[in-house]
């Protein structure tokens, strides 16, 4: 993929929690959005009819400004307390499992080779880092289309013969170019990454599953999340992770606090800056890439975990703004979806009169 003409965009500063609000641990505070009538018009229009022809089938949605939530909604047959799956929404979470034991000293982040099998010093992929693999731009020769089953890497590692190791069979991936030349978005990357910090830090899938439960997740008021694992024992971060609408909020207001929880830093000082710093472009989609996160070209600095199906948790800095939203939006929704979760940002920006 080819790189942009254009000047990657600026990040604003992250906004702390504002004095007063108390932190979404256990209990979340609720209040009206400053637009509240225009919020639930939107929301109304994502879950009436559902399916409907605009944006499809939307199960959960959840907006949180200022520390507090302000719209939430569910489809009928789905509630609060429903599990619902991430698809790549893990991948931005991966980013932050991976920066909790960086933060606490249990790897090192710049340490190579990533994988046994680029053990070789004269492997092409012996010196492919951690961090090019969350940029995407380790060079690995890797299709990650969904629809092709004769060519796709990503199905054939998630349901064909990579599925006993998804790790093992990303990283058998030849060298396509030289790492960090070019962008290329990839599941395989993203379970490398996991299978690395696994190695690093010793854990079986029992291990690595408490270790995202107790101090990746629990810290932030997440309880009981259902990670799924292949049959190495690699939790499958690239895809399959299992939380409550609330949850995946919780996460993108973590992001938005830099990586701070109610006076508890969870990541290392500038990790989330390094995520929603845009590195790459994207032709396909018009959107920017940092690291485990896409980045928006907007005046309020949005960044985004995105999923298959238009799964999005969606962080705006410059209006302390998260926007959580999970459903079955195939591909030839993703211009409305896109359009409906600017119209939501939109009722949060100010006006002429209050700039």
């Amino acid at each position: 993929m080819t790189e942009p003409t254009t000047e990657f965009p600026l990040a604003p500063p992250l906004p702390a929690q504002p004095a007063g609000v108390s932190w979404p641990t256990l209990t979340w505070a609720t209040d009206l959005a400053p637009n509240a009538d225009a919020v639930d018009d939107l929301l109304d229009v994502a879950f009436a009819h559902n399916p409907n022809p605009m944006l499809a089938q939307t199960d959960a949605c959840v907006v949180v400004h200022r520390g507090r939530i302000v719209a939430e909604r569910y489809r009928n047959g789905v509630g609060a307390d429903s599990r619902l799956l991430s698809w790549s929404t893990a991948k931005s979470v991966t980013q932050l499992a991976l920066g909790v034991a960086v933060h606490r000293g249990l790897i090192d982040a710049d340490a190579v080779p990533v994988h046994p099998a680029w053990s070789e010093a004269d492997d092409p992929r012996h010196a492919i880092t951690l961090q090019q693999l969350l940029q995407m731009r380790d060079g690995l020769d890797y299709d990650e289309n969904y629809t092709d089953a004769d060519t796709s890497d990503c199905l054939e590692m998630l349901y064909g013969s990579g599925a006993h190791d998804v790790a093992g069979y990303a990283a058998s991936r030849p060298v396509h170019s030289p790492a960090g030349e070019r962008f290329n978005y990839s599941s395989g990357s993203t379970n490398i990454v996991v299978a690395a910090l696994q190695r690093a830090l010793g854990f079986d899938a029992e291990a690595m599953a408490a270790f995202v439960t107790d101090e990746v997740l629990g810290p932030i008021g997440v309880l009981e999340p259902d990670l799924r694992f292949d049959a190495a024992g690699t939790w499958v971060g690239s895809s399959y992770l299992y939380l409550r609408a609330r949850d995946f909020a919780r996460i993108g207001l973590l992001a938005l606090r830099d990586g701070v929880w109610d006076g508890n830093r969870l990541v290392p000082e500038g990790w989330i800056d390094r995520a929603r710093t845009a590195v790459s472009f994207d032709p396909e989609d018009g959107l920017f890439y940092g690291e485990g996160w896409w980045v928006y070209d907007d005046p309020w600095g949005t960044f985004a975990a995105k999923g298959y199906e238009g799964q999005a948790i969606m962080v705006v800095p410059g209006l302390d703004l998260v926007i959580a939203r999970f459903g079955k939006s195939p591909i030839e929704h993703w211009l409305a979806l896109e359009s409906w979760y600017r119209d939501i940002i939109d009722c949060f920006a100010p006006t002429e009169e209050q700039q």
